[in-house]
Order: C-alpha cells, then sequence, then structure tokens
C-alpha cells in the first residue's frame, strides 16, 4: 500500500534535481501549508522568547518565526508581549539568520469583490500573497489575481523581486475594476508607511546627549550622514574631530560602525512636521583646549604644522585640536614680506614662539620672526660705525633711500648724506629702486632700530685730495673769508675751506710785544716800515698785523682729519 504523503514528498524533492536546499525546503512547506494561510487568515503562533529587538514565535514550522519587538510596544515604550502568549501572524519573508520574518496579522485578504471595492475606498492595508514575476512587475493574489508594477513593489532590483515569490504581504489597492476584473496593488506605500511608524518610535526614544551606535551611510563635503537605526543624522565636518579636518572621507569612510552623541533634535520642513539630528564624534573625546593654558606659557618654543594660509597670517597646529595664528607682522623681521605665503606654506614644520594664549577665546598667538632671534641684538657687531656695506636700494621717498643689508635689516641713506657735490632736492635724481650701492655706516641706534648710512662719505672730492697732499706742519696760503667769535674761515682753494683760532694768534702776539720798550728809534723804524709795506704787516720784529676778511695771509697746518674732512690752522704771519 502505497504511503500519499512520502509520493509528496518524493514529489516535492524530485521534481527540481537541481534544485537548492532552501529551494526544497520552501517546496515542502508549502505542501504542508495551512488552509488559513492560502485564505489570508494567517497561521496560528506561540511567543517562545521576548529579547530587546525582538519576539521568537513557534509557527508550527522547523524554523521559528521572528517580529520587530516595535510592533508590541505600548505608549509608554513597553514591550507587551510574554513567552506563552498566541497570537496570529503572517510570514514575510527570511532573514539573514534563516528565521522566518512575521507580522502580526492585521489585515485579512477580502473573499470577493464586494470586499475588494470597500478595501479600495477606505483605503485600507489587504494581504496578499506573490505568485510570479511578470512582464513590469509582479503578480499578487488577494482572493483575485491582481497586478503590482515594479515601482511599486519595494523590491530595490530583480533580484529582489524573485524572493517575494511565496511570501505574503501587505499592500494597498490603487486600483479596481470589476468589470474589466483588473486590480492593482502599491506593498511600497505600506512599507513606507511602516517605515514612517518605525521612525517615529525611535525619534520618540533619542534624547539630546544620548550616545548612540551608528553607521556611516554617506559622504559628503561638509560631514558625514549616519544611519542611527532607521533614522539619519547628519555628522558635520566641524564635529567629527578637535583636529582640523580637511574632507571628512580623511578620517571614516561608507560602512564604518562609530558611537555618537547626539547634538540637537530640531524640527524642519514644512508643517515642522521633518526632524534634522545633529551628531557629535569629538564631543566623545576630551577637549584638549581644557588644558591648553596649563601646557602653553607665553615664551615657550614649540614645534608645530602649517595647517592654513590666510590673507593676514597662517595657522599651525601645535597639538591636534589646537591651532596658533602666526600674524603676518610675527612671520619675519623683514618689511620685504607682504604676504604670508611669501614665507610659509601648508604642511611646513615650524618652530614658534608662544606670544599670548586665551583659553576663552580659544586663541593661541604665536611668532615665528622671535623664534628666529632679533636681528638688532648683534647690528652693531655685524655693521660698526665706519664699515663699508653693500645692499641694492629697496625704496625711496623725499627724505632718503632705503637700503637692504641682509633679510632683516635695513639701512636708510639720508637726502643730505647722498652727494657732497651738488645739492639734490629728490633721492630720485641720483639713485633708482633695485640699484647695488656702497655706503659708510654712520649710526647704529638699537633703541631707535635704525641704521644710518652715507653715499657721500665715500665720494673721493678735492678736500681729499688737499688733506691727502699735504701734512701737518705744511706752510699755505689763504684768504680769510670771514672772522666770528676769535675764529677766521678761510679759503685755501676751490670748495677747500680750513679754520684759523684768531682769538690765540694776537694774544700770542700782544704778549711778545709788551716786553719790549718803545723808544723813540724803535717808533720811527716802524712808522717807516708800515709807510713803506703798507697794511700788510711789519718787518724785523715789529708787530703781527691782526687778520681780517679778505685778507691773504700765510697759514701753518695744525691738523688734517681725513675722516671729518677739516683743516685746522695758525697764522704764520
Amino acid at each position: 500500500m502505497s504511503n500519499p504523503a512520502a509520493g509528496r514528498d518524493q514529489e516535492a524533492t524530485s521534481a527540481e534535481p537541481n534544485s537548492t536546499f532552501g529551494d526544497i525546503l520552501s517546496q515542502f512547506e508549502q505542501s504542508h501549508a495551512s488552509p488559513a494561510d492560502s485564505r489570508g487568515e494567517g497561521r496560528a503562533g506561540t511567543v517562545i522568547a521576548v529579547s530587546g529587538d525582538s519576539v521568537f514565535v513557534n509557527i508550527g514550522m522547523k524554523i521559528e518565526g521572528v517580529i520587530p519587538a516595535s510592533e508590541f510596544r505600548d505608549k509608554n515604550g513597553q514591550i507587551d508581549i510574554h513567552p506563552g502568549d498566541q497570537l496570529r501572524v503572517g510570514i514575510t519573508g527570511r532573514d539573514e539568520q534563516g528565521y522566518y520574518r512575521l507580522s502580526k496579522l492585521k489585515v485579512q485578504r477580502p473573499k470577493d469583490w464586494a470586499g475588494l471595492e470597500k478595501a479600495f475606498q477606505e483605503k485600507r492595508a489587504i494581504a496578499g500573497v506573490v505568485s510570479a514575476v511578470v512582464k513590469g512587475g509582479l503578480s499578487v493574489d488577494v482572493g483575485v489575481r491582481a497586478f503590482m508594477p515594479a515601482s511599486r513593489s519595494g523590491a530595490k532590483d530583480a533580484a529582489e523581486m524573485e524572493k517575494l515569490i511565496g511570501q505574503e504581504i501587505t499592500c494597498l489597492i490603487i486600483k479596481v475594476d470589476v468589470a474589466d476584473e483588473d486590480v492593482v496593488v502599491d506593498r511600497r506605500a505600506v512599507l513606507e508607511q511602516q517605515e514612517a511608524q518605525a521612525r517615529e518610535l525611535r525619534l520618540a526614544e533619542l534624547k539630546e546627549g544620548m550616545v548612540v551606535p551608528g553607521t556611516v551611510r554617506s559622504l559628503t563635503d561638509f560631514g558625514a550622514f549616519v544611519d542611527i537605526g532607521g533614522i539619519d543624522g547628519l555628522l558635520h565636518v566641524t564635529d567629527i574631530s578637535w583636529g582640523r579636518v580637511n574632507k571628512p572621507s580623511d578620517l571614516l569612510k561608507p560602512g564604518d560602525q562609530i558611537d555618537v552623541q547626539i547634538l540637537k533634535i530640531e524640527l524642519q520642513g514644512a508643517g515642522k512636521r521633518g526632524r534634522r539630528i545633529s551628531l557629535g564624534l569629538k564631543q566623545l573625546q576630551p577637549d584638549p583646549w581644557t588644558l591648553a593654558a596649563e601646557k602653553f606659557k607665553a615664551g615657550d618654543r614649540v614645534r608645530g604644522t602649517v595647517s592654513r594660509v590666510i590673507d593676514f597670517g597662517a595657522f599651525v597646529e601645535i597639538e591636534s585640536g589646537i591651532e596658533g595664528l602666526i600674524h603676518l607682522s610675527e612671520l619675519s623681521w623683514s618689511k620685504k614680506v607682504r604676504k604670508p605665503a611669501d614665507v610659509v606654506k601648508p604642511g611646513d614644520s615650524v618652530e614658534v614662539v608662544v606670544l599670548g594664549v586665551s583659553v576663552g577665546e580659544r586663541r593661541i598667538a604665536l611668532g615665528l620672526k622671535q623664534a628666529l632671534g632679533d636681528p638688532w641684538d648683534q647690528a652693531e657687531k655685524r655693521f660698526p660705525v665706519g664699515s663699508i656695506v653693500e645692499g641694492p636700494v629697496t625704496s625711496l621717498t623725499k627724505f632718503g633711500a632705503f637700503v637692504q643689508l641682509d633679510e632683516a635689516l635695513e639701512g636708510m641713506i639720508h637726502i643730505g648724506d647722498i652727494s657732497a657735490e651738488k645739492r639734490i632736492n629728490h633721492p630720485q635724481d641720483v639713485l633708482k629702486a633695485g640699484q647695488a650701492v656702497r655706503a659708510a655706516v654712520l649710526e647704529v641706534d638699537r633703541a631707535k632700530r635704525r641704521i644710518r648710512l652715507g653715499l657721500k662719505q665715500l665720494q673721493p672730492t678735492t678736500m681729499d685730495e688737499y688733506i691727502a697732499e699735504h701734512k701737518e706742519g705744511d706752510l699755505v696760503s689763504g684768504r680769510v673769508a670771514d672772522i666770528s667769535r676769535g675764529k677766521a674761515l678761510v679759503e685755501l682753494g676751490e670748495g677747500i675751506q680750513a679754520y684759523c683760532n684768531i682769538a690765540a694768534a694776537e694774544s700770542k702776539a700782544v704778549e711778545a710785544a709788551e716786553p719790549q720798550k718803545a723808544d723813540l728809534s724803535t717808533l720811527s723804524s716802524m712808522l717807516a716800515n708800515k709807510w713803506k709795506h703798507g697794511q700788510h704787516g711789519a718787518s724785523g720784529t715789529g708787530k703781527r698785523e691782526p687778520a681780517r676778511s679778505g685778507q691773504i695771509r700765510s697759514f701753518r697746518i695744525l691738523k688734517l682729519d681725513p675722516a671729518q674732512k677739516k683743516i685746522e690752522l695758525e697764522l704764520a704771519s
């Protein structure tokens, strides 16, 4: 005697030689499906376990089913189901572990056309079983044959549509035509409604300040979108790390599992029905600025990396999450620097000096030039007075010209020290920017940070030539040009002037004449000599004639000073 059940099993397992175990199991389950399943009434189940997120149900199959615990939460968020409870469920598919995905059976499959029309008018969800993939969509048994467009199936691709065959689904009727026996259903609308309900439940659980696990879903230039349980939150680029982040992809990639803190939940959109959730990652780490005042003091030397360069300075990261600013004026001692990019570029490693710390404003002022040393500290040793320097003219003003001595120091040639031969109205009459010049150092004033230079001091003049051709003690002739306060200005040649102390010479002449006793014969001799020689003096032991303007007299050179270009004389006759 044959066994019918065994025959059915044999048919189920032998009909498709190339069938997988899953296909065979599905065929077996379909062959053993209860009449209630085919009528859309679902099947009875018994709760066997309740976990935090899932409810496990014995549905009389070899494998248990699982229902999301969210379907049993009450208004207070408590799960109102316990092991041993009875319920009716519908099978919606399989999960990754092989468990049947179940749902509480809240809908029934209409039993006639009148029921279909009523469900359509009430926009009430109904149950159906996907029977096949057809052109443009799926065939669904809802008591009659219905069509579901692929775009309304909720499946992402053809492979997902194939997996729906044999599964019970919940859908809405979007078209019913009794005369033509045409019914069109929509599963996607139901799924979207379920997702919206799940989001609302999830949103109700979330509070600002909570730390939740999440998955990086996508990246943009301004941040990352993170799935925190069916809801997307935005992790802005500024909240990824305390350090500077150029772009989120430098630290994150899609699929990363991260813990984030909910910073803000705010209503947005039309009617304020939507919600925007702001997330933070760096907030889970200590703020480095809390210890900045203790770690960095004014005057400290620190090393850092230039993170960015802007018009008025450069930012340097001296520790992860802590940046300081080098202002343009603190980049270099040189006045030639007009923009920060002339000195540093992003990525440069630099040593800087901490100039000031303001934790409240999250600011640290840094100096690059201070780390290089003040060039004025050695200016007097490097450029002593009287030394000769060379350099290009950097700029011209109406009162002088500036000369570059090195990268940091400039000297100035006053207009009066440019030429000794002629009077000039503007330095540009003689010099031009970029011209290389040799000059003498006339003064170094560290307090005023000024170096005075001279050009004319290096130019040979007629005075230089005259001094070079004479020596002290030489007798020379000159014209008394002017007498003032006992000193005579004497012209020894064109452009050559000297000074003679007339008061001292006359005093000596008086002292030499006083011991002589005048008698008649001596007086007669002096008068005769004066008559013979006029006003140019007396011969013999007579008194020296006083010097006066316009006289041409003989002088003796007392002192020659080449550096100061000065000549001192005394009357010789």
